[in-house]
């Protein structure tokens, strides 16, 4: 444990900043609203277990670096950031009780744990005589201030767009200038060392670094976005998937910054108005949709061929669109949302499988893992989430690679046993004259697979 000695002088009693999903300084409005109390503001993160135990290695990696970032920007400006380690439902109330803190500023959640615990928070506040006061900061506007004429949740994208565009957006807020911290004299825990990254080309984490990303996107990435988006390779894509789940950026500041450059944006801003619709429908909703019985019936489970499955998450099902997909995702917590897709309707319907299966092995790897934009991203794929695609819709993985891998460059660096074959066959091996020598024949042939869906699907939605 650190000593946490802080000056005292005469001031209205502290506030808490409970810092989450929000790790920066600028266009933070629950650290606005603390400092314009006008008294000290204690920074606190709780390292909550039962997060960290099922996070990836490169979100746990990203988290260390940017509270060891957020830490150093806080003493730039007169404070530090006070970290505890267990359950935020008990630690909050006892770091607001020692403070003798009338007020804990947070930034509201949508997903269901954080509201579960937040509310459990706010009762035990409540018990002392204190509050927890919640501010806007996640998404681009609240879900309160999007819905249809008869006031209810859009569930369809282009409506939810149109709409999310006519709703006027906050000021961006610029970050505190000083903010001292007065209190008792603390312990706090030692911050985690990042150490070093456990996966190659990792993004440098914290805000610094969020906001450089966002500068070289908007001012050489974003201009290209239309044409170059859907690459398998991603080259084209922002990479600040990372940065917005961990509120290292706001996606008011990405937004904003997108739209300022002069270039056309649209298609980029339209990939965040889906993240929005995502974190709406699961602050309305307060879990995923439910699968109706009749459509979940046509998955299977990996106790049907978990063979299959192993293939698919280790990246040998012997088709290299998706097995570059499976293997870059392993080696770097990353890949392109095309990959996703591409992935994601191989798993669901060539293979049959629960979505709930590729969502969790997701989960597992990404440094971007959202609850909500994995979640929803899954049942749109499969078929049985927001604005979902057709059930009749079904990716071909061959031609997905040879339209947006068109040399194969991306899938010989992933699936090297491909190095030497002629470009033409690079995405459907089993067609090549030669010999192809250590890599598997696919699981399953394509058009088996998709009549199978076909038929499954067909015969659930007649039930």
């Amino acid at each position: 444990m650190l000593s946490m000695k802080l000056s005292k002088v005469d001031q209205p009693r502290p506030v808490v900043l409970w810092f989450r999903r929000d790790l920066r300084l600028e266009d933070h409005p629950a650290l606005t609203a603390a400092v314009a109390r006008g008294g000290s503001v204690v920074p606190l993160f709780v390292l909550d277990e039962r997060l960290l135990a099922g996070s990836a290695p490169a979100r746990s990696w990203y988290l260390r670096g940017a509270l060891a970032e957020l830490d150093r920007s806080l003493h730039a400006r007169g404070s530090r950031l006070l970290v505890r380690r267990g359950d935020p439902r008990t630690v909050v109330p006892e770091v607001a009780r020692q403070l003798g803190a009338e007020v804990v500023f947070a930034s509201d959640e949508v997903t269901p744990y954080g509201r579960r615990r937040d509310a459990a928070v706010a009762a035990r506040l409540e018990q002392d005589g204190r509050t927890l006061e919640l501010h806007e900061g996640l998404l681009l506007v609240e879900p309160h201030e999007v819905h249809t004429a008869e006031g209810r949740p859009y569930t369809v994208f282009t409506p939810f767009w149109r709409a999310l565009g006519r709703v006027q957006r906050r000021a961006l807020l610029p970050a505190p200038v000083s903010m001292p911290t007065v209190a008792p004299s603390m312990s706090r825990e030692a911050l985690p060392e990042a150490g070093p990254a456990p996966l190659p080309g990792l993004p440098a984490p914290g805000e610094a670094g969020a906001r450089e990303r966002l500068e070289r996107w908007v001012n050489g990435g974003l201009a290209g976005y239309r044409a170059d988006r859907d690459g398998l390779d991603g080259v084209g894509t922002s990479h600040l998937g990372a940065d917005l789940h961990f509120g290292t950026l706001s996606p008011l500041q990405v937004e904003a910054a997108a739209e300022a450059s002069g270039a056309d944006a649209e298609p980029f801003t339209r990939q965040l108005a889906w993240r929005e619709l995502y974190h709406h429908q699961l602050h309305h909703e307060g879990r995923a949709p439910r699968i109706p019985p009749a459509l979940e019936s046509a998955f299977r489970t990996e106790a049907d061929d978990p063979a299959a499955v192993a293939a698919w998450r280790e990246g040998r099902t012997g088709i290299p669109a998706v097995d570059a997909s499976m293997r870059q995702l392993t080696a770097t917590g990353w890949m392109s949302n095309r990959a996703r897709l591409v992935t994601a309707s191989f798993l669901t319907r060539h293979l049959l499988m629960h979505p709930r299966i590729g969502e969790h092995h997701f989960m597992r790897h990404l440094i971007d893992g959202d609850v909500a934009n994995n979640r929803g991203g899954w049942q749109w794929t499969a078929g049985i989430g927001l604005d979902a695609q057709p059930w009749f819709r079904i990716f071909n993985p061959v031609r997905q690679g040879q339209r947006f891998d068109p040399d194969g460059r991306w899938v010989r660096r992933w699936v090297p046993e491909l190095a030497a074959i002629p470009d033409r066959f690079v995405h459907a091996p089993w067609e090549s004259p030669a010999q192809v020598s250590g890599y598997p024949q696919p699981i399953i042939e394509l058009a088996f697979g998709r009549e199978r869906a076909l038929a499954a699907f067909k015969a659930a939605t007649q039930r």
